[in-house]
């Protein structure tokens, strides 16, 4: 199969955490931008939902479940969980301790 080069502009701090995120799954940019190309061919668009949003957390599918929640400890059938640390480096979950029933 042939090859072609393809130039792209970018803002030079993007790029670099770009590189960063591909090297941490295997690869590098070539082929990141090759793996994109090749689902958007796939799909017959962009591979992902594009959207404008003002606040990420306040999207619809965060409000939907956020009102579920509340509906479900409004019944009673909640939990208490002891804030779950993420170790950044590790990317390990400390162990979490559940309480059924409490408010």
């Amino acid at each position: 199969m042939a090859q072609t080069s393809v130039s792209i502009r970018m803002d030079d701090q993007l790029k670099k955490q770009a590189e960063t995120l591909f090297e941490n799954l295997g690869m590098n940019m070539s082929t990141a931008f090759n793996v994109f190309v090749r689902q958007a061919v796939r799909d017959s668009g962009i591979p992902f939902k594009i959207t404008v949003r003002s606040d990420d957390f306040y999207n619809p599918y965060n409000m939907k479940h956020l009102r579920e929640s509340i509906a479900q400890l409004n019944a009673g059938k909640g939990s208490v969980h002891e804030l779950i640390e993420v170790n950044d480096d590790l990317l390990e979950i400390a162990q979490c301790r559940t309480h059924y029933g409490d408010k």
